[in-house]
């Protein structure tokens, strides 16, 4: 009798507890998934070479130096000047990436979604991170930089662009942090429609070309620290980097039977180059 008016009590009183006998908990059936980060495409790089193009364990590239070979005037009855065009070779040695994965048994019997494949998904979307990461530190050795002051410019932008223009590179794309995008969506001229022309940035929310350059949105957490949020991009994607892969992402599947345990290891064998650092410019703001 005094069990059952316990009972009440928690009753009347609404001191059950989520989860107990007293108060059903539904459990969801769907995994909410993370979202995917926005990242650097691989249309951006000037050429991605893939396995069946390096033999060996690195890739060789060569260079034409600009302006090496020049034309003189020569004095009659004179002797010609003498000159040709200078090249340098760059070698790229892709790294080996991995990552190991162990689920016991009773995990993937009793766990309500697949638990390997689900971590391999994963494993692959940080693997393209990883490689976003790569390209931001190869776009890091630029040798043209503007320093901005707490917001992004429009000066900031053309001067960077000048800059390629400068040693005849042609400004093809601008890859932007958080806070450089956050900056051109407050800048009017690309705003206003009679500005702009168009009211694209009220109706996506970034302008998907500026000055005739692409427009790439980077995710600070595919970045190699969250200061890059503070950074900009201004690049001519056929001059600026090239990516070089000796193994593609590659997932090998295996049981470790004295451990109960269904295991994979996936890898990468991969390299970003910069080709020119005169076709990039980094601006930065503080």
């Amino acid at each position: 009798m005094a069990e059952m008016k316990y009972v009440k009590e928690l009753l009347s009183t609404a001191t059950g507890v989520e989860g107990s006998l007293l108060i059903v908990r539904k459990i969801h059936d769907v995994l909410i998934q993370e979202v995917m980060k926005i990242l650097i495409p691989r249309t951006e790089a000037a050429f991605v070479v893939g396995p069946a193009n390096i033999p060996g364990s690195s890739y060789d590239i060569d260079l034409e130096t600009p302006n090496t070979l020049k034309v003189r005037t020569i004095a009659e009855g004179a002797d010609i000047t003498l000159d040709n065009q200078q090249y340098t070779t760059i070698n790229v040695k892709p790294i080996k990436y991995g990552v190991g994965l162990r689920i016991t048994t009773e995990m993937l019997e009793d766990a309500k979604w697949n638990l390997l494949e689900r971590n391999l998904e994963i494993a692959g979307r940080r693997f393209a991170e990883n490689e976003n990461s790569l390209v931001l530190q190869q776009l890091d050795t630029a040798a043209n930089t503007v320093t901005g002051g707490a917001s992004f410019t429009i000066a900031n932008l053309t001067r960077g662009m000048q800059y390629l223009e400068d040693n005849d590179f042609t400004p093809t794309t601008i890859v932007v942090g958080n806070e450089v995008m956050n900056d051109l969506r407050n800048i009017d001229t690309f705003v206003e429609a009679d500005k702009l022309g168009t009211t694209e940035m009220l109706s996506t929310g970034v302008v998907g070309r500026l000055y005739g350059m692409n427009v790439i949105r980077f995710s600070t957490n595919a970045a190699p620290s969250t200061t890059y949020a503070k950074y900009a991009y201004v690049f001519d994607n056929r001059q600026a980097y090239c990516i070089v892969e000796k193994r593609p992402m590659s997932v090998e599947k295996f049981d470790l039977p004295n451990n109960d345990l269904s295991a994979a290891v996936v890898t990468q064998r991969i390299a970003v180059k910069v080709l020119r650092t005169q076709a990039i410019c980094n601006i930065t703001t503080s």
